[in-house]
């Protein structure tokens, strides 16, 4: 090989300067669809009157594309750049956005907009493998350690974003005009605008690595992934792996679909009859602010005594909490900072405990083709949170919230079974001296 071809290969090194002229961007623009389809779905159904059964039901379909992203990612790479993958979907999701805003004044506008979220879904869950992908060619792997939190924060403005700001702005546009579709329509007129804008800014400010080419055969592609699928499945114990990655958070998938009807709802029915900007600052932010603190320690705790002594704390972490929206529903009180506390409360002890599940991930994915098989993982994580809540809406219509609740907690049991169950090594996620 010459020096030229070695020249020609070599991944230039990106200054910081103009890693930051993109990252943040980036990551946030990752993030806001995911939100959009996850939970603006939610409360903007509940506003206009769609039934707790049918919200859960049809928005826990949105997390299907999130679920099969492992099978399609490597089709990703065979055609055209990242680069162009994102900056182009980008664009579609900005049409997407708009589509929304046009369909919402129709008299079919429930099944015109789950159509295209499903597609909002389809085009995030692409946009998700580009940007993983991008970022990985685009830095050296020092700039991918060192930039890390800079992508997960800016990930975490995305989600304080869409489910406080947006949340806020639509109540309030309803508040002021009388009507709750005029509200949503401008949330997405925003939101297009938002992402066509990103899309064009993207097409300037991403850098073009070498490295970022189409390649691929697509019959090896394909034989490539089944091998390296077949693998995952061979793993030890990995029966009692899938059962972890599908029922550690099991109260929880049920819980997140119903939160935010539940904070809506009237008295009469049950809720606690909350304002949509109410729940934009209760759940959307204050509670992402405390999902990020539990976050940050449980990342520090087990960096300090490693995930096996830190598994139990942290199952109990993601369930118990759950007895405060026990309370919320049998008291029904009309306090806010009560209730943003309790919401606080829950919400940090999901982000605390949801760190186990991911160093979990982490650990069965390590080994050959850690990449491959991390994003396996994802998708049962995804599935995770899809099947219970399908259920969650006509299991809450049907026993009412107060009792809704008190079964979420009493759906903490297969959690602690499969706890205790799993087998980590002592020294995995410990911080060595």
């Amino acid at each position: 090989m010459t020096s030229e071809t070695v020249t020609a290969v070599k991944k230039p090194e990106v200054p910081a300067g103009g890693v930051w002229r993109w990252i943040p961007s980036l990551y946030f623009s990752q993030g806001i669809p995911y939100v959009v389809v996850m939970t603006l779905s939610v409360i903007m159904y509940k506003n206009l009157d769609i039934s707790n059964s049918d919200i859960a039901l049809y928005t826990s379909w949105l997390y299907l594309p999130f679920v099969i992203k492992p099978f399609w990612s490597p089709f990703v790479d065979m055609f055209k750049t990242k680069r162009f993958w994102i900056v182009t979907l980008e664009l579609v999701i900005g049409a997407m956005f708009g589509l929304v805003a046009l369909t919402i004044p129709m008299p079919g506008f429930f099944q015109a907009t789950l159509l295209v979220f499903w597609l909002l879904a389809f085009s995030a869950a692409t946009h998700d493998i580009s940007s993983d992908g991008f970022y990985m060619l685009a830095l050296e792997q020092y700039q991918q350690a060192a930039f890390v939190g800079v992508r997960s924060m800016f990930f975490r403005m995305s989600m304080l974003t869409g489910q406080g700001a947006l949340v806020y702005l639509a109540g309030t546009l309803r508040d002021m005009t009388g009507d709750a579709r005029f509200g949503w329509i401008v949330v997405f007129c925003v939101l297009a605008v938002m992402f066509i804008s990103l899309s064009a800014y993207h097409k300037w400010a991403l850098p073009r690595p070498a490295s970022d080419t189409a390649h691929g055969d697509p019959n090896q592609v394909v034989a490539t992934f089944f091998t390296i699928f077949g693998k995952f499945i061979k793993k030890k114990n990995i029966l009692l792996t899938i059962a972890f990655l599908l029922l550690y958070r099991f109260g929880e998938a049920q819980l997140v679909k119903m939160a935010p009807p539940f904070l809506l709802d009237s008295v009469d029915k049950g809720g606690l009859g909350l304002s949509t900007q109410a729940v934009g600052i209760v759940y959307g932010t204050m509670g992402m602010i405390a999902l990020t603190i539990g976050g940050l320690a449980g990342g520090a705790l087990i960096s300090r005594f490693g995930l096996k002594r830190m598994l139990w704390p942290m199952a109990l972490a993601i369930n118990v909490p759950h007895l405060v929206y026990v309370y919320l529903a049998f008291v029904q009180p009309d306090n806010i900072y009560l209730i943003g506390a309790a919401v606080a409360i829950e919400q940090m002890g999901y982000g605390f405990g949801f760190t186990a599940y991911v160093l979990y991930m982490i650990m069965i994915a390590d080994g050959e083709h850690k990449t491959a098989h991390y994003a396996i993982c994802t998708g049962f994580m995804a599935l995770s949170m899809m099947l219970p809540g399908m259920f969650s809406g006509r299991l809450q219509e049907n026993l009412g919230y107060a009792h809704f609740f008190v079964w979420i907690c009493i759906a903490a049991v297969p959690t602690f079974v499969v706890t205790a169950l799993i087998k980590v090594n002592p020294a995995f996620g410990k911080k060595t001296e």
